[in-house]
C-alpha cells in the first residue's frame, strides 16, 4: 500500500481525486490537510492537517497530492520532494518553466517521482480524437480547434477569479486544452494569442484565443465566458474528411452530482451527443469512446509500483506551461512569438 495525503479540500480533491484515491487499491488515504470543519466530518478516521507545510512535515504519507491554489503548487511540491515524497501536483503545474524544471531536476536528486495532473487525457472525446488519429479515416489532419466555454458573464469572488498569480482562465482551463493538443501533436512552431479580461469587473483574463503554429497545420484553442448556446468541443480536420462535437465528457457532472466513478455505464455519453464525421460522401455519427479518469491513478499506480512511464512525461509538462508563459507575452507585445 502506497499512503497517500491530499493538500487541499476544494471542488478539485473533492471531484477529481478523492473518489478515485478511494477505488484505487494499492493507495491507502493517511490524510488531509484543510482548514474546513467539515473535513472531519466527511473523513473522521484519518488524520487532519490545518495546511500543506504542516501535512508534509508530520504525517508519513508516501504520496502527496497538491490541490491547492495554483501560486501554492510550487513551494509545497518542492517542501514535499525534498522530504522525501512522490509528489501529485493538480494543473496548472506550476506559474513558470523555470519552476518546473527545478522540480523535475529535484525530484531526480531525491530519487523521487513527480506526476502532473492531466486527467482530460481520458475523456472520452479526447480518446475518441485519438482514436480518428489513429484509424487515419480522415486522411492528413489540416486543422484542429477545441473549446472550453462558459456561460460565466459575471465574475464570481473566487481566488480563480480574483487578480493574482496563477489565476485567470488561461491557468485554469488552458492547461486542458493545451496539454490534450500537446498529447496529440506536440509543441508548435510558434503561437499567437489573445488573452483578455472581458467581463465588466473581471480583474484577471477570463477570455482566450491561442493560435498554435505548426508547419503542416493550424490549431485553435478557445475558451469564452460569453457562450450560453451549446458549443463546439472539438474540430478536427483533415484532407478525407472532418469530426466535428459539442458537449462537455459527462464525468464531471456525474462527480459533481456525487455518482461513485466506476461501473456499468461510466464515462458513456448519449448517442444523442455523439459527434458527427463528414467526408465527401456524407455525414454519420460517431460513438464517443467512454471516458474513464480513474486511469489516470492507475497509470501512476504502474509508475510508482512497475516503473511504468508517467502518462505525462516532463518534457510535455514544461512544454505547457511555456506556452502559457508565451500566450502571456503574445497578448503583451502583440505579435506572433516563436516557440
Amino acid at each position: 500500500m502506497i499512503k497517500t495525503a491530499v493538500i487541499g479540500y476544494g471542488l478539485s480533491a473533492k471531484t477529481f481525486h478523492l473518489p478515485f484515491i478511494s477505488l484505487q487499491p494499492e493507495l491507502e488515504l493517511v490524510a488531509i490537510s484543510s482548514s474546513q470543519s467539515q473535513l472531519r466530518l466527511d473523513y473522521p478516521d484519518i488524520k487532519h492537517y490545518s495546511n500543506g507545510d504542516e501535512l508534509i512535515r508530520l504525517s508519513d504519507a508516501e504520496l502527496v497530492v497538491i490541490t491547492s491554489p495554483n501560486d501554492s503548487h510550487y513551494p509545497l511540491a518542492k517542501q514535499a520532494l525534498l522530504a522525501g515524497k512522490h509528489v501529485l501536483v493538480e494543473k496548472p503545474f506550476v506559474l513558470t518553466e523555470v519552476q518546473g524544471q527545478e522540480l523535475f531536476e529535484l525530484a531526480d536528486e531525491q530519487q523521487r517521482q513527480l506526476f502532473v495532473y492531466h486527467n482530460r487525457r481520458f475523456d472520452g472525446d479526447f480518446l475518441t480524437l485519438q482514436q480518428l488519429l489513429q484509424t487515419g479515416e480522415l486522411g492528413t489532419i489540416r486543422y484542429f480547434e477545441s473549446h472550453f466555454d462558459r456561460f460565466r458573464p459575471v465574475p464570481r469572488p473566487r481566488w480563480r477569479e480574483l487578480q493574482g498569480e496563477g489565476s485567470g482562465i488561461l491557468y485554469d482551463l488552458g492547461p486542458h486544452l493545451i496539454d490534450q493538443t500537446i498529447a496529440l501533436f506536440g509543441a508548435p512552431e510558434a503561437l499567437t494569442a489573445r488573452c483578455r479580461a472581458l467581463r465588466l469587473g473581471s480583474d484577471t483574463v477570463d477570455y482566450f484565443h491561442l493560435l498554435l503554429h505548426y508547419a503542416d497545420k493550424e490549431v485553435v484553442l478557445h475558451s469564452s465566458p460569453f457562450s450560453a448556446h451549446p458549443t463546439t468541443r472539438f474540430i478536427l480536420q483533415g484532407d478525407l474528411g472532418s469530426y466535428h462535437k459539442t458537449g462537455l465528457d459527462p464525468q464531471e457532472d456525474a462527480l459533481r452530482a456525487g455518482q461513485k466513478p466506476g461501473g456499468a455505464g461510466w464515462g458513456q455519453e448519449p448517442e444523442a451527443l455523439y459527434g458527427v464525421v463528414a467526408d465527401a460522401q456524407g455525414q454519420k455519427p460517431y460513438p464517443t469512446l467512454a471516458g474513464d479518469y480513474q486511469k489516470f491513478y492507475q497509470r501512476l499506480v504502474a509508475a510508482l509500483q512497475q516503473g511504468k512511464p508517467h502518462l505525462v512525461s516532463a518534457t510535455e509538462a514544461l512544454q505547457g506551461i511555456r506556452l502559457i508563459e508565451l500566450a502571456m507575452h503574445s497578448q503583451r507585445l502583440g505579435r506572433t512569438l516563436d516557440f
